[in-house]
C-alpha cells in the first residue's frame, strides 16, 4: 500500500505556513528565525500552539493562537496547486491497481478543502489525521495505526514524505520510505537520500515513459 503525505508532497503547500508564520511573529515584533521554524516545522497543530506560546512567552492560549493561524490560512487551501507529475503519478498508480491513502499532519478542514479542490480525493480509500490522533509523524505509532486502519502490514507500505523525521518515524515502523523534495525542506535533501530507499526531486521521475509523453 502507499501511503501519502499531503503537505509539499502532493500539493505545495508548505510556503503558506511559512507566510502564516511570518505575519504571525510579525504582529508581535519577532523575527522568523531558525530555532522557531524548528520547533513548528515537523509538529501538529496543537503542539505547534504549545511551542508558540512557550517560544514567543504569549499570554494568549494555545486555541486563541491556532485560531489566529486559521483565520491567517483562511482560503489558501482552496487555491493551492498540485506539485509537478503527481496527478499523472496517481492515475498510474490507480491504473496498476494499488491501494493508496493519505497520511497527514495537515488541520483535516485544510485536508479536505485542497483535496476536492484539486479534485484528489477519489485517489485515496482514507486519510489518517495526525492531529485527530495527537500523534506526531516522527512516531511510528501513527504510521502503525495508519497500517492497521487499512488492513495491512506495516512491511507491505510504502511511504510518500517530504519530511525527514516523518520518513525516521515510517522507516522506524517497518515500512519503506520515499523522500519528496520540497523547498521547504531543502536543507535535508542530502541527508533523506542518504536515508530513504528512494529519494526524488518530482513525481515526474516515477511515471512510466507512456505517461511522461501526456
Amino acid at each position: 500500500m502507499f501511503l501519502f503525505d499531503m503537505d509539499g508532497t502532493l500539493i505545495d503547500s508548505n510556503g503558506i505556513w511559512k507566510d502564516v508564520d511570518r505575519t504571525f511573529l510579525a504582529r508581535r515584533g519577532m523575527p522568523y528565525t531558525h530555532a522557531y521554524y524548528e520547533g513548528v516545522a515537523h509538529t501538529i497543530f496543537p503542539l505547534a500552539a504549545q511551542f508558540t506560546k512557550e517560544y514567543c512567552h504569549l499570554e494568549e492560549s494555545c486555541d486563541e493562537i491556532m485560531a489566529e493561524w486559521m483565520d491567517l490560512a483562511r482560503g489558501m487551501y482552496a487555491k493551492v496547486a498540485v506539485k509537478p507529475g503527481v496527478r499523472a503519478y496517481l492515475k498510474q498508480c490507480r491504473a496498476e491497481g494499488r491501494d493508496m491513502a493519505v497520511v497527514t499532519s495537515a488541520v483535516p478542514e485544510h485536508c479536505r478543502t485542497a483535496l476536492r479542490h484539486l479534485d484528489l480525493e477519489k485517489y485515496f480509500r482514507n486519510i489518517t489525521f495526525a492531529q485527530e490522533l495527537q500523534l506526531e509523524k516522527k512516531d511510528p505509532a501513527i504510521w502503525l495505526a495508519a497500517a492497521e486502519k487499512n488492513g495491512v502490514r506495516p512491511e507491505d507500505c510504502t511511504v510518500f514524505d517530504d519530511s525527514l523525521a516523518a520518513c525516521q518515524g515510517a522507516r522506524t515502523a517497518k515500512m519503506r520510505t520515499v523522500g519528496v523534495y520540497d523547498d521547504y525542506f531543502a536543507q535535508d535533501e542530502r541527508e533523506m537520500r542518504g536515508f530513504c530507499d528512494v529519494y526524488i526531486r518530482s513525481f515526474e521521475e516515477l511515471l512510466l515513459p507512456e505517461r511522461k509523453k501526456r
